[in-house]
């Protein structure tokens, strides 16, 4: 595994098949050495440097790898079950 913390924040995300968003305390565990604060800095650097996205759903914000086709089929799909 990586030293670098964003890439071990890549890491984990790439690692979790399932599941394209995650919880704050989701990325969390990933550098679990790390004060809440700290990683917070890193994530939002990750946000500003287009390697991580924000999700929304009006009440919750989520973190996503900034990879767009994903989204959009994620997306698509949800739309087709509606």
């Amino acid at each position: 595994m990586a030293d670098d913390p964003k890439q071990i924040i890549i890491e984990f995300l790439q690692s979790k098949k399932g599941k394209s968003k995650h919880y704050f305390n989701d990325l969390c565990k990933a550098l679990p050495d790390m004060k809440m604060r700290d990683v917070k800095k890193i994530v939002n650097e990750m946000v500003n440097e287009k390697k991580l996205a924000y999700w929304s759903s009006g009440s919750t914000t989520m973190y996503m790898l900034s990879d767009i086709g994903a989204l959009s089929k994620e997306e698509a799909a949800m739309d087709e079950t509606k």
